[in-house]
């Protein structure tokens, strides 16, 4: 149909005047524009109903009137093939979550935390272990060594050496307790006279008939408390470097000889445990404990070896340091000691000058007054 009006719209005669201008030109051409329109509209509208596939549509070419020849199918149109690719996705767009990903990285991590709390509680569950077999072979070592059953690995120079500093260690704490006892009284002295200067002098300014003798008394006073002082002061670094000597230098020691003393336990109790896996049946499971047993016990032995190797070397700078420090102790409380009795206040000055004693100003041992607030 379409073809038959094309045809005929080509040889349709176009009427023109004696000019050679043609007529009604405009209304000619508006009136086969619409209906070429009608036709193309009525041509697609088949075309939605009936539905062909794409295989099966043709291009049309060329103008109004052209050859059939300009009616190309699709079909015969190659061209590469149309993939997806995500690297082209707009990323613009939110995508919905992978929640199976984030199911699957969820029960790994869960996967992890429970496999490492797995191993934290089998190591505390073999420390535990550990420390009751250790625990029990030390317990039965001790018990044996009290009630005479078992033997224990005595060093006697070192043991004599031990008892000696314990026994040091207690009568210096006795001096310690004694000269500290001695600070005290000696320093509510000091204020007492202190205040029985300051009583006299004021009875002197209101007494003018016993005004020389009050004044006599309150210079003596006021003396004796400055050299009280003085000697305070000597005491109190005395009483300080025994303090020092017992409660850290010996205590030190003795904290050393502790370990020294469990690291000898636990060696007797592992040694005892060999000799005893020793003297039993030689089968294989007995043989693999007795190799055990034989590294623990060159464990043990290292250790306690080591320990009194520190002990003995403890020992021996202790008491070249007790000689020491007690050396200038002991002469700077005698000195002083004797130079304030004796009244000699240069004396008393130089014994704490000699030994490099600084006194406090007066006061100092009160609190400031932002303390106070």
């Amino acid at each position: 149909m379409a073809d038959s009006f094309m045809g005929k719209a080509a040889t349709m005669e176009i009427p023109i005047n004696s000019n050679g201008e043609t007529l009604a030109e405009d209304d000619s051409l508006e009136q086969a524009a619409k209906i070429q329109w009608t036709l193309d509209e009525k041509d697609l509208q088949q075309v939605m109903v009936s539905g062909p596939n794409l295989n099966e549509t043709s291009i049309v070419s060329g103008g109004y009137g052209g050859p059939a020849g300009g009616i190309i199918p699709t079909s015969s149109i190659k061209g590469p093939a149309i993939h997806f690719n995500p690297q082209y996705v707009d990323r613009r767009r939110p995508h919905a979550p992978n929640w199976s990903g984030m199911h699957h990285s969820n029960s790994n991590q869960n996967m992890s935390v429970e496999e490492a709390n797995r191993g934290v509680a089998v190591e505390k569950l073999d420390s535990v272990k550990k420390w009751g077999i250790n625990t029990y072979k030390c317990t039965k070592q001790m018990f044996s060594e009290r009630f005479g059953r078992g033997s224990r690995t005595v060093d006697l120079e070192l043991e004599a050496q031990i008892d000696v500093l314990r026994d040091t260690k207690r009568k210096y704490e006795s001096v310690l307790r004694l000269t500290s006892a001695l600070t005290s009284h000696f320093y509510n002295m000091v204020q007492t006279q202190q205040a029985l200067g300051d009583t006299f002098a004021d009875l002197s300014q209101k007494s003018p008939e016993l005004r020389d003798e009050f004044g006599y008394n309150a210079e003596t006073q006021k003396l004796l408390c400055r050299n009280g002082e003085v000697l305070l002061g000597a005491i109190n670094f005395f009483v300080s470097s025994i303090n020092t000597l017992v409660n850290k230098t010996m205590e030190d020691t003795l904290m050393t000889i502790k370990l020294y003393e469990a690291a000898r336990l636990e060696f007797d109790a592992y040694r005892a445990d060999l000799e005893e896996l020793s003297l039993g049946p030689r089968d294989a499971a007995t043989m693999v404990r007795i190799e055990v047993s034989q590294q623990q016990y060159q464990v043990q032995r290292d250790k306690y070896e080591r320990l009194r190797s520190d002990v003995t070397i403890k020992l021996k700078f202790l008491e070249e340091n007790k000689v020491k420090v007690m050396h200038k102790q002991l002469l700077l409380f005698h000195n002083a000691i004797s130079a304030y009795f004796a009244g000699n206040q240069q004396q008393l000055e130089q014994t704490l000058r000699q030994f490099n004693v600084k006194l406090k100003p007066p006061g100092s041992d009160k609190p400031s007054w932002l303390e106070e607030s």
